[in-house]
């Protein structure tokens, strides 16, 4: 069972910035659509960018422009670039196959965000 371990979450002022990273026990992301999704309080869980097993990108339009995701392979991480954050980026993000849809990974315990001044 592929393990992911969401990390890097943390409290930040609106126009700031983070980046999370997501490990996998396993090499999946060579051969997997991967997303990061998120979670805010009293709302579903969304899908907010994914990357193919090449490298092509996508984004919500929510956070066009201002999220960029990538991966390193080698090291079984894909990564979560968030700058210009608002306060309605706040939530629990979470890693994971894309779309979202049957044959999911285990959900790990995700990384909480928190834009607030």
């Amino acid at each position: 069972q592929v393990q992911l371990v969401e990390s890097g979450g943390g409290l930040v002022q609106p126009g700031g910035s983070l980046r999370l990273s997501c490990a996998a026990s396993e090499s999946i992301f060579s051969i997997n659509t991967m997303g990061w999704y998120r979670q805010a309080p009293g709302k579903e869980r969304e899908l907010v960018a994914l990357i193919t097993s090449v490298g092509d990108t996508n984004y919500a339009m929510s956070v066009e422009g201002r999220f960029t995701i990538s991966k390193d392979n080698a090291r079984n991480t894909v990564y979560l670039q968030m700058n210009s954050l608002k306060l309605e980026d706040t939530a629990v993000y979470f890693c994971n196959k894309a779309p979202y849809g049957p044959g999911m990974f285990l959900w790990g315990k995700g990384t909480l965000v928190t834009v607030s001044s």
